[in-house]
């Protein structure tokens, strides 16, 4: 990616993030509560991170609107289509922000991933895989990425021969 792309991206960032700053500071009383805020914010920057890794993100927050919940991001990195579930912490605690994503969580994603697929024009489903990310928005720090490629699959047979 050359400095033109990245500094295309650094300047969407900063303009979102000044978008967001206005919108909560006139919402006021109205505002989200911190821990959705602060899962929002993890969101966006990890969108950004990705896109600086050379990902292109087709959707943030998609849903089916008849299976509940929503998958954080949905990326492609060249051939592979990623799902990606985002925790994000504001502090290091005992146990790691991707820890987060338990056995339910991940029969959610499952679930909506496959109705993702079958929206897709393609005859033949691209390759796929899911991914965690970790975001840790330390104060007075730089954000902190951990992302988990393929950290869990189609099945809970294969989560059991895989570990963070």
């Amino acid at each position: 990616m050359g400095w033109m792309e990245r500094t295309r991206i650094g300047c969407e960032e900063r303009a979102l993030a000044s978008l967001t700053w206005a919108s909560r500071r006139l919402a006021g009383s109205n505002a989200l509560p911190a821990f959705l805020a602060t899962g929002i914010d993890g969101e966006t920057a990890a969108l950004f991170h990705l896109r600086r890794e050379g990902y292109t993100v087709v959707a943030r927050r998609w849903s089916s609107g008849d299976v509940p919940g929503d998958i954080d991001l949905i990326a492609w990195q060249g051939t592979m289509l990623c799902f990606v579930e985002v925790k994000t912490r504001t502090a290091h605690d005992a146990s790691p922000a991707e820890i987060a994503v338990d056995s339910h969580k991940r029969h959610t994603l499952r679930r909506l991933a496959r109705r993702y697929v079958r929206q897709l024009p393609q005859e033949m489903a691209p390759p796929m895989r899911f991914d965690v990310m970790s975001v840790y928005l330390l104060p007075e720090k730089k954000k902190e990425f951990q992302h988990f490629e393929g950290s869990f699959g189609w099945s809970e047979q294969e989560d059991d021969e895989k570990s963070y």
